[in-house]
Formats: C-alpha cells, structure tokens, sequence
C-alpha cells in the first residue's frame, strides 16, 4: 500500500502504524475500543466497557463517500477486530469491524452511536480476513462486506446527525485482551455518490 495516499491522514489516539509491501499495518493497544455503553444488561457474559481509546487514523471528508478495504488479524481475544469508521465527536458515530465475537465465532459487527452504541453482530466468517465497505449518503450510510473483493453484501443501513465534514478512516481495537497487529490492504477512498446505498453500488 503506497504511504503517500495517506499524507493527509491524522491520528485520534495515536499508535504505531507501518507499511510492509500492500499492507497498513497498525498496532492496537490492549483494553483500546470505541463503545459507549448503556449500563449493563445482565449478570453473565461480557458487555464492553464505555471507551473511546482505540487508535484511529483517520482523513476529514466533506460529503458524499464510498471507502473499501481489505481487512484481518490474528483473533486472539474477546472482541479483538480491524474495523472501519466514520466519526462526528465521541457521541456520534459508527464502525464496521471484522471480530472475535463472545459467541467465539469471526464476524462481520457493526456499532452505531448516537449518544448510546448498540451493537449488531453480521454474518459469521470462514478464515480471518474479509473486505469491508462504507458508503455515505446525505445523513444515510450503509456497511457493507464481501469475501471476494467483487460482490458486497449490505451489513447495516443507518442514519447518523452529522456535519457535511466528518472523520473517515481506519479503527484498530482490542477491548478485553493484550492488543495486537490490525492488517488493511487495497485501502480505496472515492470521493463519489452511490445510485443505491443499499447495494453500494
């Protein structure tokens, strides 16, 4: 992956990254998230603890967006993912992740905050790797996944109360563990208009 397509790129709680052949590759530190919990909702089981400390390498866009890349890691801990986000401030915004879930399967998740984050798990995964989506429309953005690079599938469609400039760019998280290494490869950002935001295309 060329270095000098991110030369407009800044960091929100920064870490190491470094570029090696086609990948990105950024370090998450342990217990780093972005989750804005609620409270908790039961006695058994693990519910993320409110954070807004994992690494963020991020671009300002102003309107209309489609970002694509490639995405894994080595799945090592409860919630350990390589994620994609789009950010207002700490209160509102969302993220597109491949994950270690508690249900110990690898998983398309995404979170959508708007003050509180839910938390949506997706499709399960074979392997360790997928390719993630994020589209932008007006206030209306859809996640999408593909395990081939060509056809995409919708993860979630949502709404957020954001500004024509946002932050845009690559989340690396490790909520319950000791951290670890987050790959992206063939990053793409396109600033362009999708006909449908449900398909993303």
């Amino acid at each position: 992956m060329n270095k000098e397509m991110f030369q407009n790129y800044t960091w929100l709680n920064e870490d190491s990254i470094r570029f090696e052949e086609d990948k990105l590759i950024m370090y998450a530190p342990g217990k780093t998230d972005f989750f804005n919990n609620s409270g908790p909702i039961g006695v058994e089981g693990i519910t993320p603890d409110s954070l807004t400390n994992a690494p963020f390498y991020y671009t300002e866009v102003s309107g209309d967006f489609v970002m694509r890349v490639k995405v894994s890691h080595d799945f090592k801990d409860t919630y350990d993912a390589t994620s994609i986000m789009v950010l207002k401030d700490s209160t509102v915004w969302a993220k597109a992740c491949l994950e270690l879930t508690d249900f110990d399967t690898h998983a398309v998740v995404s979170v959508v905050t708007n003050q509180t984050s839910d938390d949506a798990n997706g499709c399960n995964i074979r392997g360790n790797e997928v390719w993630l989506q994020m589209a932008r429309s007006g206030n209306s953005f859809a996640f999408h996944y593909s395990v081939d690079g060509v056809k995409y599938d919708m993860m979630r469609f949502f709404t957020l109360p954001i500004d024509d400039i946002v932050k845009v760019g690559l989340l690396a998280q490790a909520p319950t563990g000791k951290g670890g290494e987050r790959i992206y490869q063939n990053y793409t950002l396109e600033l362009r208009s999708v006909k449908n935001i449900r398909s993303g295309q």
